[in-house]
C-alpha cells in the first residue's frame, strides 16, 4: 500500500500581542513532521484531527492557521484569483447600484442572503438586477469614483506578487463594468464577472451571458490554469461568500477572508482580518520579503 512521509506546514497568524509573538499581527510558521511514514487513509485522518484542533484554538489563540502540505507545489504558487465585492474591493456593487435606484434595501437584504447561502444564487441575480432598469450606463463610472473603496492592504498585495511573477485574475459574482476598472487600476492580469445589459445609453435589469456562479467559477480557475499550463495546486483563491465555495476548494490553497460563517466552515482556510496583504502571510510570505519587495514610503 502507498505509504507517506506527509509533513505539514503550519502557518499562525496572531491578531495580538503575545510571549510568542509581540507585534500586533505576526506570522509564525512550524514544519510538523510525523517522524514516519503514514498509509495515505491514516495520512488523511490525521490531517483532519490536526485541522479540527487548531480550529477549535483559534479563537482562544486570537489567530488564523493554515495547514498545507510540505511540497514542491506549495512553494510554487504561480497563480491568484480573487473574489471582487466584499473581498477586493469593501462594497457590494450592486447594492451601491440600487443605491442609485432608490431600491438598496431591497437589493441589499437579498444579497446579504445569497451570500450567506441561503438562495440560489442565479435566481437572486436575476431578481436584484431587475431592480436595475432604466439607470443610466454613467451610474457605472459614478459608483466606481464616488463609492468604491478597495480593501485596505490590496494594492500592497497586488504589488509584492506581480514583483514575484505572479498572474493574478478577478473572478467575481458581481458586474464586468466594474472588475474591468479594478483590474486596470491595480494593474491586475485578468477579470471575470457578469455583464449588465446596455441598450440605448440604459440598463435592462438583465445579465448578457453566462452568470458567473460558484460552479463557473471554479471553471474559471480550470481554464486560467489550462492556459497558463498550470495545475491547481498553484493556484491561491480568495474570497468570502457561498458562491466563491467551490473556487476555494478547488485551489491548491483557499482562503476564506472575512468569511460569512457557512464558508468559514466550509473552507480549509480562513483568514480573519482588515487587511488583504495578511494572505501573504499564508502563502510564506514575511514583512521581510515584503520590505525587499516594496519598501514602506
Amino acid at each position: 500500500r502507498c505509504r507517506t512521509r506527509d509533513v505539514l506546514t503550519l502557518f499562525l497568524v496572531l491578531h495580538r500581542p503575545t510571549l510568542i509573538a509581540p507585534r500586533h499581527l505576526c506570522l509564525r510558521q512550524f514544519l510538523v513532521d510525523p517522524g514516519g511514514t503514514l498509509k495515505e487513509m491514516a495520512a488523511s485522518q490525521r490531517r483532519q484531527a490536526l485541522r479540527e484542533n487548531l480550529m477549535e484554538l483559534r479563537s482562544t489563540l486570537e489567530c488564523d492557521v493554515a495547514l498545507q502540505r510540505e511540497t514542491l507545489l506549495r512553494r510554487s504558487k504561480r497563480l491568484v484569483v480573487l473574489d471582487m465585492d466584499s473581498t477586493l474591493i469593501q462594497q457590494e456593487v450592486i447594492d451601491e447600484l440600487a443605491r442609485r435606484a432608490g431600491k438598496y434595501e431591497e437589493v441589499a437584504s437579498v444579497t446579504e442572503a445569497a451570500m450567506r447561502g441561503e438562495m440560489d444564487f442565479d435566481e437572486s441575480l436575476r431578481n436584484r438586477c431587475a431592480h436595475l432598469e432604466g439607470l443610466p450606463d454613467s451610474v457605472f463610472e459614478s459608483v466606481y469614483q464616488e463609492s468604491i473603496a478597495l480593501t485596505p492592504g490590496a494594492e500592497r498585495f497586488v504589488q509584492v506578487l506581480k514583483k514575484l511573477g505572479f498572474e493574478l485574475a478577478i473572478i467575481s459574482g458581481g458586474f464586468q463594468q466594474i472588475a474591468d476598472k479594478v483590474k486596470m487600476d491595480l494593474g491586475m492580469d485578468y477579470a471575470f464577472a457578469n455583464t449588465l445589459e446596455v441598450r440605448d445609453g440604459k440598463l435592462t435589469g438583465r445579465v448578457v451571458g453566462a452568470v458567473v456562479n460558484r460552479q463557473r467559477k471554479r471553471d474559471l480557475v480550470e481554464s486560467l490554469c489550462q492556459m497558463s499550463g498550470l495545475v491547481r495546486e498553484q493556484v491561491v483563491a480568495v474570497g468570502d461568500g457561498a458562491n466563491d465555495l467551490d473556487m476555494l476548494l478547488h485551489a491548491g490553497l483557499g482562503i476564506a477572508f472575512n468569511a460569512k460563517p457557512v464558508v468559514q466552515e466550509q473552507a480549509n482556510h480562513a483568514l480573519n482580518h482588515t487587511r488583504l496583504d495578511t494572505v501573504l502571510y499564508m502563502m510564506g510570505i514575511s514583512d521581510s520579503d515584503v520590505e525587499a519587495l516594496v519598501p514602506a514610503p
